[in-house]
């Protein structure tokens, strides 16, 4: 005889998670995965600004303005939440080899949210996205930053 209680108890967990999926999707509240595990989210109740910065291996501005970030998410990490985007989309062991050789030392998106505030894709790199504690777009920071220049976008 078969019983029918596991699968029962798989339906109620399924119907949990698709519950809990409606309630963030209707929140407008969306966790971006972060490379490594875990999520973002860029509404926060700290206060912060997010950067998110779009980077490729192959961009030398993007190189010479990494440097800049980490001081700053090292520096101001109260004030401050700094992601990168891999503008190539690259994943898995290439991506995190990437990251090495760059030297990013700040969390990384797994994939990008510019859809979020209805942007297309990046035209020039970097980029850096200044984004209010409430989600918002405030600012789109076009060509290499430095640690002043990311500071003042920060601070308005």
């Amino acid at each position: 005889m078969i019983s029918i209680k596991p699968f029962l108890h798989r339906s109620v967990s399924l119907q949990a998670l698709l519950l809990s999926l409606f309630i963030i999707g209707c929140s407008g509240d969306v966790g971006y995965p972060l490379v490594g595990g875990g999520s973002y989210s860029f509404k926060n109740s700290e206060g912060k600004t997010t950067l998110v910065n779009y980077w490729a291996e192959w961009c030398k501005p993007c190189r010479i303005e990494v440097p800049e970030l980490n001081k700053l998410a090292e520096e101001h990490a109260d004030q401050v939440t700094v992601l990168s985007v891999n503008y190539d989309n690259e994943q898995g062991e290439t991506l995190l080899q990437q990251l090495d050789k760059i030297g990013i030392q700040f969390q990384s998106l797994a994939l990008d949210p510019r859809s979020e505030w209805g942007l297309e894709r990046a035209q020039v790199l970097p980029e850096t996205l200044v984004i209010n504690s409430k989600g918002e777009l405030v600012k789109r920071l076009i060509g290499p930053q430095t640690l002043e220049s990311l500071k003042a976008a920060v601070m308005e």
